[in-house]
């Protein structure tokens, strides 16, 4: 896999996450399919390959199929690009925060053994990654606004479910950062985006 290739995984990784995000916020419910990966991916900070954050390639195809409506102006949900561009704003107030990026390793850290004995969506693994958002993340600015049915962002059990997803968006912006992905591939790579979530889609 080229070094482009891991870096749509981990965009992908973003945008699967963040539309989880989306989708408790307006419905109440995620699908714990798509949303498992990516919270798994939150404790395996030392993986190897992109790929291996995930547990594969094909654990962010649905993020892949997200970007490539995205870039073929076939996107759904208008709302969803805004959220990942505050994310990525955030991310860089993040990883220049060295005070918060021990707080939130410390954090994964104390909740891995219970993810490992319960399993990624446990309630009290997700409220424990939501404690970690809140200490670290949430003071950081822009602050991320997640806007949807008021019923079900009044609900502490989804609340926190939402801080545990863009914990997990968190995660994997800091990996395409750190794969060298800027602001200007959605500029100038767009064909070679399109190219590439068709190679892993392949």
């Amino acid at each position: 896999m080229s070094a482009f290739e891991d870096r749509l995984l981990a965009l992908a990784g973003v945008a699967q996450a963040l539309a989880q995000v989306r989708r408790l916020a307006d419905t109440g419910q995620a699908d714990g399919v798509h949303l498992q990966p990516l919270v798994e991916s939150v404790f395996r900070i030392d993986a190897e390959t992109p790929a291996a954050v995930y547990g594969g390639t094909a654990a962010v195809a649905p993020g892949l199929r997200i970007l490539r409506a995205h870039f073929g102006n076939q996107a759904r949900d208008p709302m969803l690009p805004r959220l990942a561009l505050a994310l990525l704003q955030v991310e860089r107030h993040f990883v220049a925060d060295d005070g918060a990026v021990r707080g939130v390793r410390e954090g994964i850290e104390t909740l891995a053994p219970l993810m490992q004995s319960h399993g990624a969506l446990d309630r009290e693994v997700l409220s424990g990654l939501a404690r970690v958002y809140v200490e670290h993340i949430s003071p950081l600015r822009p602050r991320i606004m997640v806007q949807g049915n008021p019923h079900y962002l009044a609900q502490a059990d989804l609340v926190g479910e939402v801080r545990a997803a863009l914990l997990a968006a968190l995660r994997s912006a800091v990996l395409w950062r750190q794969l060298d992905g800027t602001l200007w591939d959605f500029l100038l790579r767009k064909q070679a985006i399109r190219s590439g979530i068709d190679a892993l889609l392949a």
